[in-house]
């Protein structure tokens, strides 16, 4: 699906907007496969033609471990031997990770320290994406924001991003931006829904949506057809996975949607990928949303 003429360009790209992308938390925290599936599962989704793939520096065991998923993607990608040269990595910091434990870390100097560590860990000369992971309560939001934007402008990170943000924040963070928010990304699926005022806002602005746990989260998402019955008599009407009409449903709330599953098996994300090609008709996606 390209882009509509009606959407800002700062969407994320003609090639990633009413598509699926691949979440690569569940490749680096506990239960982690081992390295070679892990660049299995990533060389997989990139044959099904994945252009986004999303991470973040604290997605690892602990502070010893931390970059590991980064820098997993990154020797993916140099020994991936089809083409890549269209693939968005978008990173995320903010979160750090003391004792295996999750806290933040909003400060502006230490959101700009971060970004430059993830270039380096990705390899790359400025990250596509780059995402505020989340919102410190003890730093001012338009200071981290203020951060992005020195990140931006001097081409450390191509384009800039929130997570787990509130409309409000959206906004603050897109007029401090100078218009040029790319994504919001938050917690949405079947089962949490409280970010439906969020993506829709993000249509409104053609700002680019990516549902994180789109599927339920790690551990639930194999449980979505007996959780969500109507996900599941929709699925067996199409011959296919509740997962992939999940994520076919995320993908028709608006033409900003680009959820991002998790996949630890290449299986995973072969089946998730097909859901951008899942035609429902509107009577399924009233059904689905109102169920």
């Amino acid at each position: 699906m390209a882009v509509t003429t009606t959407l800002p360009t700062r969407i994320l790209g003609s090639r990633q907007v009413g598509s699926v992308g691949l979440g690569g938390m569940p490749l680096s925290i506990d239960g982690r496969p081992d390295e070679a599936r892990a660049i299995a599962t990533i060389h997989r989704a990139l044959d099904a033609g994945v252009t986004l793939i999303d991470t973040a520096d604290a997605y690892c065991l602990d502070e010893t471990d931390f970059g590991h998923n980064e820098q997993l993607i990154a020797r993916a990608l140099a020994t991936y031997e089809g083409e890549a040269g269209d693939v968005l990595v978008a990173t995320k910091g903010g979160h750090t990770r003391p004792g295996g434990a999750w806290d933040v870390d909003g400060r502006p100097e230490y959101l700009i320290r971060a970004a430059e560590s993830s270039r380096e860990r990705l390899e790359v000369e400025s990250i596509g994406l780059y995402q505020f992971h989340r919102p410190d309560p003890k730093v001012s939001y338009a200071d981290s924001i203020g951060a992005l934007k020195h990140l931006l402008d001097t081409g450390v990170i191509a384009m800039a991003g929130i997570s787990n943000a509130d409309p409000d924040q959206i906004q603050q963070a897109n007029e401090i931006l100078g218009g040029r928010l790319a994504s919001v990304q938050n917690q949405f699926s079947p089962a949490f829904r409280s970010s439906l005022r969020e993506l829709e806002l993000c249509g409104e602005l053609g700002i680019a949506f990516l549902p994180w746990s789109p599927l339920g989260g790690i551990g639930k998402a194999g449980d979505l057809g007996s959780a969500h019955a109507a996900f599941q008599e929709v699925a067996d009407a199409h011959g296919v996975s509740p997962q992939q009409v999940c994520l076919a449903w995320e993908l028709a709330l608006a033409p900003v949607v680009i959820p991002i599953p998790g996949a630890s098996r290449p299986e995973s994300i072969e089946d998730s990928v097909h859901a951008a090609t899942l035609a429902l008709s509107d009577d399924e996606v009233q059904r689905l949303s109102q169920a």
